[in-house]
């Protein structure tokens, strides 16, 4: 049989497309996908979580951006796709390398299901400027994979009010208030944190991410889930019906939409719904297209969230001091590898009992691993951690009372004088970017300048985001807010109070090694008298490294946040740990 890309290729030929698109997507929008959407991986061997490949007969290039350059150059060797390097010189965008390729007459091929309706309205316009077609209903990669992995139905389980905050009943009554305030009288939703966070809903469809695989559609009179019956055991179906939730066949969702009736207002966000689903609606409707109101609601959390988020940061602090004290001790020993030191830091989170599952599949890296901004270990690239040099070790967890995200860089042996002075550059940053104070209705572009600026300083940066929204049990790079100054698609979401963000400046060095560390941050207000002002308090709890810092580097001031903060760490996790590692923990936590 031929390979993938040439079985791709022959299809295509079979149905008079040529140029197919492959983004790394589900029909929900997800960061992550479940191995039934796993088309581009399928085709291109590419393992990263984010790219997109395009194909032609003779040409075909994969697109992703600077997280994942080392690891697609290797994985694309040989295959004849080229990598192209997002963001960097020289390099077009997708829709710009369509401009000057497609020509008059051909067409562009994608599953519509797989792609949001903003994006194919471009691409509609696109091959309309360049008089060439435009064909979204063909999943032709599904049609040339023999033993596809099925759909995921893995059981849905429902959130109690305890840790969620909010009723399922209180949740609707909001966001129906939100329907209303618009003129629309139905609501489709498609992005399963969306749905997962207003049903008071979890599941397993997703790797790293506890959501069902659903869409969903509310009105003032009822809540329609479209859903593989599979996953829902008797229980959760009545207390979803007991609220008004009705449950119907996953797929039923575009007969649905091709019924809605001419004159009715439906609110619905093109940038999260398919081209598909958007194309099922009759031309009749009116259509609101605005952010969905669950996107902020679920953004901004509620006290009891908060209480319980600094709950999951003090388990997940207890977890990683623990790891640090380990990985610094046995370091060099025999056996020690970066998935074993995953397999470790794993244990020790699942001590709490109110833990579930990682929050993103780890990325522990040692040596020039490090350099690659989300490598995550596998059988054929684990490697000795030995006791010299950085141990980058991204990782997180999904609580019942939370989500965590941190990274530490740990060093294992003797530095040189010029990682310190990296380390400690990321170190300033992170430091600034909790120190920030800023008006209400700031956007985080106008803060990425403090945790890059230590870096600036020396002619270094990095090419990935400086912060992310973060979710309650559902995912772990959520919006709408974020921290980065190249702001994505030009409308950004102000910080507002309640909001969780990460705070992850770094520095990588292709070939030798990367530092990288990152603290979740929740949005809280500042009491001035002059105005409405905002800043954050530090929710993760574990030291960062002393042995890779230079105290000469640090000014007065960034002396006193660190002690101030390692003077945290060690009253909330001293109390938790053996005392040998208590002791241990006094130490790394010393005053500079």
């Amino acid at each position: 049989m031929a390979n993938p890309l040439q079985a791709l290729r022959d299809r295509m030929a079979e149905y008079h497309i040529d140029a197919y698109l492959i983004p790394t997507a589900d029909f929900h929008g997800s960061e992550y996908v479940g191995d039934h959407f796993a088309c581009r991986r399928y085709v291109s061997g590419f393992t990263g979580s984010a790219g997109t490949l395009l194909v032609f007969p003779h040409w075909a290039g994969l697109w992703t951006d600077g997280r994942y350059f080392l690891q697609a150059e290797a994985q694309l060797q040989g295959s004849g796709i080229r990598l192209m390097k997002m963001g960097q010189p020289g390099v077009p965008t997708i829709e710009g390398f369509l401009r000057s390729s497609l020509q008059p007459g051909q067409t562009l091929g994608f599953d519509g299901r797989c792609v949001d309706a903003r994006t194919g309205r471009r691409y509609h316009q696109l091959t309309k400027q360049l008089g060439a077609k435009m064909n979204h209903e063909r999943d032709l990669v599904g049609e040339i994979w023999p033993d596809r992995p099925p759909l995921s139905a893995q059981p849905a389980w429902l959130l109690e009010e305890a840790y969620a905050g909010l009723s399922r009943e209180e949740k609707l009554r909001q966001v129906r208030g939100d329907l209303a305030a618009q003129g629309a009288e139905v609501l489709l939703l498609t992005t399963l944190e969306d749905i997962g966070w207003l049903l008071n809903l979890r599941g397993g469809d997703i790797a790293c991410t506890p959501v069902v695989l659903a869409y969903l559609a509310l009105t003032q009179e009822g809540c329609l889930l479209f859903a593989q019956g599979a996953a829902f055991s008797p229980e959760v179906l009545a207390a979803l019906e007991a609220d008004g939730v009705s449950l119907r066949p996953y797929e039923g969702i575009y007969d649905y939409a091709r019924r809605l009736a001419q004159g009715q207002t439906v609110m619905l966000d093109t940038r999260r719904v398919s081209t598909t689903l958007l194309t099922s609606i009759p031309t009749g409707v009116t259509l609101r297209d605005r952010p969905n109101p669950t996107e902020l609601r679920r953004a901004i959390k509620n006290p009891v969230e908060q209480t319980n988020l600094r709950q999951a940061h003090l388990a997940d602090g207890i977890a990683l001091t623990r790891f640090m004290y380990w990985v610094k001790t046995q370091a060099g020993a025999p056996g020690l590898t970066e998935l074993s030191a995953a397999d470790q830091l794993e244990a020790f989170r699942r001590a709490d009992p109110h833990y579930r599952q990682p929050s993103f599949d780890p990325i522990l890296a040692a040596g020039d691993h490090s350099a690659v901004i989300h490598y995550s270990p596998t059988p054929a690239s684990d490697r000795p951690i030995p006791a010299q040099g950085f141990l980058l070790a991204d990782t997180g967890g999904h609580y019942d009372t939370g989500t965590t995200d941190c990274t530490r860089t740990y060093a294992l042996g003797e530095l040189t004088h010029q990682q310190k002075v990296c380390y400690t550059s990321v170190l300033q940053g992170n430091l600034a970017l909790a120190d920030a104070v800023f008006p209400a209705g700031c956007p985080g572009s106008v803060l990425d300048y403090a945790a890059r600026q230590p870096l600036w300083a020396r002619g270094l940066d990095f090419n990935h985001g400086t912060g992310h929204g973060v979710g309650y049990l559902l995912s772990v790079h959520e919006g709408p807010q974020s921290i980065r100054w190249r702001a994505a698609g030009g409308r950004e979401t102000p910080l507002a109070p309640g909001m969780v963000t990460s705070n992850e400046p770094g520095v990588y060095f292709d070939g030798d090694y990367g530092i990288r560390l990152e603290n979740l941050l929740l949005c809280v207000e500042k009491a001035f008298p002059t105005g409405d002002f905002l800043g954050f308090e530090t929710l993760t709890l574990t030291p960062f490294d002393v042995d890779a810092i230079l105290p000469e580097q640090l000014s007065p001031r960034e002396k006193a946040l660190l002690n101030a903060y390692h003077a945290q760490v060690y009253q909330a996790i001293a109390p938790h740990l053996p005392p040998q590692e208590a002791a241990w923990l006094e130490t790394a936590t010393r005053p500079l």
